[in-house]
């Protein structure tokens, strides 16, 4: 199995559990060793006092992200820490892409980049996140 086909099954594996990103609205538009993208539509629903994105929801979508690129080996793997910065923000009607790569993995612990832009291409946030493998893995192998 190639290291794209094994994300591939690792995602699929995940996606269908996955009812919290299923529900905010994401996408998985697509995953391989160590990285993913997903988008997400923001919606009124997302969308706070301020008539902007939530910063809640921008941040779950850079979650989700990084979710998908460090369990994209078929290792159980879950975020440790996360430090999102927020450069501008987003409202309703942005379609905001969520792209995930890794940086480092060293034994149990990564570290992951993940920058969330605008259809214009325009950054929204960054954030890096520390991940940590356990035990398991996503499908049978």
């Amino acid at each position: 199995m190639t290291p794209k086909e094994r994300a591939a099954r690792a995602a699929k594996a995940m996606w269908s559990d996955d009812g919290a990103s299923q529900w905010l609205g994401m996408t998985l538009v697509s995953v391989d060793e160590g990285t993913s993208v997903m988008t997400l539509l923001v919606e009124q629903h997302h969308c706070n006092g301020h008539r902007i994105c939530h910063g809640g929801i921008t941040f779950s979508l850079a979650d989700s992200a990084m979710a998908f690129a460090c369990n994209s080996r078929n290792q159980a793997t879950v975020a440790q820490s996360n430090m999102i910065t927020y450069t501008a923000p987003a409202r309703a009607g942005d379609i905001l892409t969520a792209t995930a790569h890794e940086v480092s993995l060293t034994g149990r612990s990564g570290i992951y980049d993940v920058r969330v832009t605008n259809q214009k291409g325009e950054t929204i946030a960054e954030m890096r996140g520390l991940s940590r493998s356990i035990k398991g893995q996503l499908f049978e192998e």
